[in-house]
């Protein structure tokens, strides 16, 4: 047996990619193949798709985008902390990384970065998760060690960053058009519950009424998509 071959083998590591749309998939993943250490094994469109693949390529790291057609991508990155534990997550979106990195990391992601970041980059945050390590900008590494020193408070944060992720996600959906039932059929909750999660969602970002929620949600997602 050829022991040295063996010892000189590139390992291959195996990248789930989750994004709704087809161009951003084909991008990815022939960026992805063209690395000779990395290789994509799937791609998926939504969360019970990803979460399919997942199980049955197994991958060594998964790249997902926020916005998932109707659903979210903080959900799908919680079900597979849930279920794979350590796999690593690298988030790949249009949305401000100054609002969302945070909330990705807590959620169980091992890195965030923008999609107008040029390709090395991508692969540079893509090998730093893949060998165990947190990646987000330089910028918002310094903010969130200032924000740890400085003991950061609510009434520091923006109110998007006030949201919990099932409140973020209503606050999407309706962004998106969804009703009040639509939503709840989504999620698989009650219209009592979805509507409990407008209220707080109106108190915490001080929204007059109903018509100032849905301006600012219909604007939000017009300008983060």
């Amino acid at each position: 047996m050829d022991t040295s071959a063996t010892a000189n083998e590139q390992k291959t590591y195996k990248i789930s990619i989750v994004d709704d749309h087809p161009i951003v998939r084909e991008g990815l993943t022939d960026i992805i193949n063209r690395e000779k250490d990395l290789t994509a094994c799937c791609v998926s469109e939504d969360i019970p798709q990803a979460m399919q693949n997942i199980s049955d390529c197994r991958p060594d790291a998964v790249i997902v985008d926020l916005t998932l057609g109707q659903s979210n991508g903080l959900r799908l990155i919680e079900n597979i902390a849930y279920s794979y534990g350590d796999l690593p997550v690298l988030v790949y979106s249009m949305h401000d990384e100054s609002l969302y990195a945070e909330r990705c990391i807590k959620s169980g992601a091992r890195g965030f970065i923008m999609k107008q970041e040029p390709s090395g980059k991508l692969l540079s945050a893509l090998r730093t998760v893949l060998d165990g390590k947190i990646y987000v900008s330089d910028t918002l590494s310094e903010r969130l060690l200032n924000n740890f020193a400085e003991r950061k408070n609510k009434f520091n944060k923006s109110p998007i960053e006030l949201l919990g992720n099932r409140e973020l996600e209503v606050y999407q959906l309706i962004g998106n058009g969804m009703k009040k039932r639509e939503i709840a059929a989504n999620l698989n909750i009650s219209l009592k519950t979805v509507e409990n999660h407008i209220a707080h969602i109106k108190k915490k970002m001080h929204f007059r009424d109903f018509h100032d929620f849905l301006r600012h949600a219909f604007q939000d997602n017009i300008n983060c998509c």
